[in-house]
């Protein structure tokens, strides 16, 4: 299937590209915030931003629905944000405290939560994917419907467990969307010289999946993608690959200085495609909002971002006897 440009469209409601620009500028605040508790010591391990990404999943859930479900990689903060989890658990589990989502004890890349229904982020590159699959398995077995939106990135596509899925979810005409949230450099090295395919989507024609390349800086291609995603998927023709080319903005963890590319580079895309600005514009060029609303949502949005860090320094560190509780063994 050939690549779709994304279109500009004008006939989007005042409160649908409201509540986009909302949840993108969570995620984008929440992200702000968490870098900087990384600064003052105040979370440890590893730290992967998805400042820049946030348009990929926030178009997704807009065309999610109830039940369906969701896992990711490490940089999963924003998915987690944008499907309902509570920012204040989200942030006491980055700083690793008793009130985070799990406990304090999975930090920032390991989350999950049932009520959710986000099976995770996932630390080992491309280990979500064929769980992905077995979560669209069990959807099928139950015949409820239900579509498993399966994250991974461009390095992760590389990996041989992402085939095997591939394969499977084939053959078993899977209801799991395949998103590749393609950032061009993996951890470090840019697509070009870790791929000999352009497109990585077209990947999934060996097994017969269908597939698309989508502007991931554009919140409402993605969305439109994504629906013609989930019609496929729940008509029961099996699985589906998007390709949603984004970029982040900052290093690929907290400790990636991204000396692999130009500042220049950075620039021109926040000043250009930056999905924010881009839905911001809309919103005053169509007269939906005013300067003033942006900054009130702005501020708003501030305040919750500031509360959840409150929230996590407040919250105590998880007791010991809390070691021995949700294992198997």
């Amino acid at each position: 299937m050939a690549a779709r440009k994304s279109v500009n469209k004008t006939n989007v409601s005042a409160e649908e590209l409201t509540e986009h620009y909302r949840s993108m500028l969570l995620i984008r605040r929440f992200e702000e915030k968490a870098g900087q508790l990384y600064g003052m010591g105040l979370i440890g391990g590893f730290c992967h931003l998805y400042i820049g990404q946030e348009a990929v999943v926030v178009g997704l859930e807009a065309a999610a629905e109830e039940g369906d479900k969701r896992l990711t990689s490490y940089r999963d903060h924003g998915h987690m944000l944008a499907c309902g989890m509570d920012a204040g658990g989200v942030m006491a589990e980055l700083t690793g405290r008793e009130g985070g989502l799990s406990k304090g004890k999975g930090g920032s890349m390991h989350m999950f939560s049932k009520e959710k229904h986000f099976y995770g982020g996932h630390g080992i590159v491309g280990a979500q994917v064929p769980i992905g699959a077995g979560l669209a398995f069990a959807d099928k077995y139950k015949g409820n419907g239900r579509v498993t939106f399966t994250y991974f990135g461009d390095g992760a596509s590389n990996q041989g467990q992402v085939y095997e899925t591939f394969n499977m979810a084939a053959l078993w005409d899977l209801p799991v969307i395949f998103v590749i949230e393609n950032n061009q450099y993996a951890m470090g090295t840019s697509q070009q010289r870790s791929s000999k395919t352009p497109d990585i989507y077209t990947r999934g024609e060996a097994f017969g999946i269908p597939g698309e390349a989508v502007d991931g800086m554009s919140v409402l291609a993605v969305k439109e993608a994504g629906e013609r995603a989930v019609a496929h998927c729940r008509s029961g023709k099996g699985p589906y690959i998007l390709e949603v080319k984004t970029y982040r903005y900052r290093g690929h963890s907290m400790s990636d200085p991204a000396k692999y590319r130009t500042r220049e580079e950075v620039q021109k895309m926040r000043e250009e495609r930056d999905p924010i600005e881009q839905i911001r514009a809309m919103l005053i060029e169509n007269k939906y909002a005013t300067e003033e609303d942006l900054k009130a949502i702005d501020k708003e949005i501030k305040a919750v971002v500031n509360d959840s860090a409150d929230f996590a320094r407040n919250s105590p560190e998880p007791a010991l006897e809390e070691l021995w509780t949700d294992i198997y063994a």
